[in-house]
């Protein structure tokens, strides 16, 4: 033996990741999750609207690159969390009174309950509340 010692080989560390029946839970974004799609992944409710990076990034106000970054990497992006779970939520509760098939067409449609915009603009013009106002009050009967 010469005396020389090899280091040892060092792993790579992976990131942790959660699963939960199919989908991925971002590290460090509650309640963010990645669902995959063929070879790629997709942010859940993305998926489930059936939307485009371009669209969903106005949606949740990040850019088609922060999307990217999350979906491809599975990795946590701070601006994304809160604007993500709020439009979650509003779309938790409208599907009770809109076809969840609907739904992500239905946001860039014009209303005339918001004044010929689509909800998207109105989202976009910092307005949420009007869509929840409009989800009270059809789930209450109530005129629009």
């Amino acid at each position: 033996m010469s005396g020389k010692r090899i280091p040892p080989q060092k792993t790579p560390k992976k990131k942790p990741r959660h699963k939960t029946a199919g989908f991925i839970e971002i590290p460090g974004l509650h309640g963010v999750r990645v669902v995959p799609v063929g070879e790629q992944f997709k942010l859940e409710l993305r998926h489930k609207l059936g939307m485009p990076r371009t669209t969903f990034g106005r949606l949740v106000n990040v850019s088609v690159r922060t999307i990217a970054k999350v979906e491809s990497d599975k990795e946590q992006v701070e601006k994304l969390q809160r604007n993500y779970l709020e439009v979650k939520r509003l779309c938790d509760s409208l599907s009770e009174v809109i076809s969840t098939k609907s739904l992500g067409n239905w946001f860039n449609v014009p209303n005339d309950a918001f004044g010929g915009l689509k909800p998207i603009e109105v989202i976009e013009h910092g307005e949420i509340d009007r869509l929840w106002e409009m989800f009270y009050r059809l789930r209450s009967g109530m005129p629009t």
